[in-house]
């Protein structure tokens, strides 16, 4: 039986605000930058750096699907492809020497670092949009968007 109740969207609430912090900090910190002294920077680390916010969120999340056995396959699944990725770049940087400063970040050793990072963030996307979801269902009044738009 699915669980609606008041610890439940609390869960979701926060859950879906830790794993959306760290995407959205880096384009809050770069337009301030901007708009104070004309400069452009962006930090595509950060969500990384985040981790532990994006981890605490994740759990957060995964907990309140599983009460309300809504969208846990799409929140559970963005987790652990995020977990593995960030994990993967980091091994390979590690390995390569790239972590270290050995060789210079150029090259299919940072190529393939990149790529595990931007997947990441995808994955990241993936799972804040997620709990977007998991609110609209906890929130929603009626049963047609659980019946119309989750995939089982």
């Amino acid at each position: 039986m699915e669980k609606k109740d008041t610890f439940t969207k609390i869960l979701a609430i926060a859950g879906t605000v830790l794993v959306w912090l760290p995407l959205l900090a880096p384009v809050v910190f770069s337009l301030l930058l901007l708009f104070r002294a004309h400069i452009f920077r962006f930090d595509y680390l950060m969500p990384a750096e985040l981790f532990p916010l994006v981890l605490l969120g994740g759990g957060l999340l995964i907990w309140a699907a599983t009460r309300a056995r809504s969208w846990l396959r799409v929140i559970g699944g963005s987790m652990l492809a995020a977990v593995v990725l960030l994990a993967g770049s980091m091994v390979v940087a590690q390995v390569s020497g790239l972590a270290s400063g050995a060789i210079e970040p150029a090259g299919i050793w940072w190529v393939i670092t990149l790529a595990g990072i931007i997947l990441f963030i995808l994955a990241l996307v993936v799972t804040a949009i997620g709990g977007i979801l998991l609110l609209r269902n906890l929130f929603s009044h009626s049963g047609w968007m659980k019946n119309n738009l989750q995939v089982h």
